[in-house]
């Protein structure tokens, strides 16, 4: 209703101003302006289908407005004479807003061609409409000459406004298109972050499982131990079997909600590995501005692959390049390249950082060690590069650490297996 009411308003003032713009074919008072280019444009835009209302307000502010422009320059104005020159134009936009409902042009709007061929039906009936309560106070006919040049104008006039909303409406879903990319992309990303911390609570799953069966099994044998033991410690290892017991089926239920938050129809499992690629570059090219970074990426591939598995692979890589952003202070060089590799893909990242020292690589990919520390000095949790390190054997392959050149930068390498990548993980 509010935007209904908005193009009300903008047709009361802007028809009024467009119509100014105009020139006289005919060397009378008929003329032709941008008023019914514009008015044809809002009838287009709105969402209501009736004319009848925009007609009339469109028809009774341009005759207002012109005969308030006539008694604002005329010395002598004249109201009669002022409303007899000016009142045809209202049955111009009269009659434009009632073929505008006849020919029902809103069935049309994905047909551009019959809605600008529309649009000069409409040009035409309003200006033999207005013509025709022009000519009848005086001796003038309307002629073949007269309507072929009406008729060329209609068409230039029709098609230029067809064009227009076309442009706008194409504008509008490129924008639409690029907003659910990136709302797609985000959603890649956040559910690769749930799948890694699926990959984590998994293993825990397993771990619980194991501590319940040991501790029950510890149970039984204390329970059954010759001589007798005391009957507190039987109790005490079966409640610690209970109680990890609980833990594990909490942890159930918590897997079973990233799951089901992993699973989104709307969105593919698997992606073309450059799509990907550009992903991880986009993303991280993103994080490194919000840091204050001023970062310069290089995605460099080699050779073709079937569509990866997403969340793996975009969990491994953003992993590595993320921490690569991290390790650079304001400014330097990030380098993606894929390549192929034996029976697999390849891939390297190389950061300018300021490296890795010799004695911390033995420690990076162990849980818990990390060098980084938010604002209040509480560590990260360290477990990015366990995972990844993790996550590769599991799928077969190799992940390699190294220094750059003149032990500046840092280089990690992965070789995984190009099945594992293109099949769901466990």
């Amino acid at each position: 209703m509010k935007e209904y009411r908005f193009i009300l308003l903008l047709i009361i003032i802007v028809i009024p101003l467009a119509g100014e713009l105009k020139f006289r074919p005919f060397y009378d008072d008929f003329r032709f302006s941008l008023g019914p280019p514009v008015f044809f444009f809002f009838l287009l835009w709105m969402r209501r289908p009736s004319p009848w209302i925009p007609g009339f307000l469109a028809g009774l502010s341009v005759v207002v407005f012109r005969i308030a422009l006539d008694w604002m320059w005329e010395e002598s104005f004249d109201w009669y004479a002022s409303l007899q020159h000016h009142g045809p134009v209202f049955f111009y936009y009269v009659a434009y807003a009632a073929t505008f409902a006849l020919t029902q042009i809103h069935k049309f709007k994905s047909r551009p061609i019959q809605v600008g061929l529309l649009g000069v039906v409409l040009e035409m009936a309003a200006s033999c409409t207005e013509l025709f309560f022009r000519y009848s106070l005086t001796d003038r006919l309307i002629t073949l000459t007269i309507l072929n040049q009406i008729l060329i104008i209609a068409f230039f006039r029709s098609f230029v406004v067809v064009g227009f909303i076309n442009l706008l409406e194409l504008r509008q879903s490129q924008a639409s298109e690029a907003l659910q990319r990136q709302r797609n992309e985000e959603m890649l990303l956040l559910i690769s972050h749930l799948h890694e911390e699926s990959i984590h609570l998994k293993k825990t799953l397993q771990n619980a499982e194991s501590i319940t069966r040991e501790s029950y099994e510890l149970y039984q044998s204390l329970k059954n131990h010759h001589p007798p033991l005391d009957g507190s410690y039987a109790q005490k290892a079966l409640s610690i079997a209970g109680q990890v017991h609980e833990i594990k089926k909490d942890n159930q239920r918590i897997y079973a909600g990233l799951s089901d938050l992993m699973t989104d129809e709307t969105l593919s499992d698997y992606m073309p590995m450059e799509a990907l690629a550009e992903l991880i570059v986009a993303t991280n090219r993103k994080y490194a501005r919000s840091l204050g970074k001023d970062i310069q990426f290089g995605l460099h591939m080699q050779g073709r692959y079937p569509p990866c598995h997403v969340y793996t692979t975009l969990s491994l890589l953003n992993n590595l390049v993320a921490n690569a952003v991290e390790a650079i202070d304001s400014a330097g060089q990030i380098d993606l390249f894929v390549y192929p590799a034996k029976d697999g893909v390849g891939f390297r990242i190389e950061d300018s950082g300021p490296g890795i020292p010799m004695k911390a690589r033995e420690l990076v990919f162990k849980p818990g060690y990390t060098t980084k520390y938010d604002a209040s000095g509480n560590p990260s949790t360290g477990i990015g590069l366990y995972y990844v390190k993790e996550a590769v054997e599991q799928l077969g392959g190799t992940i390699d650490l190294r220094t750059g050149e003149d032990d500046r930068g840092t280089i990690f390498t992965l070789h995984i297996p190009i099945h594992s990548l293109t099949k769901e993980a466990d």
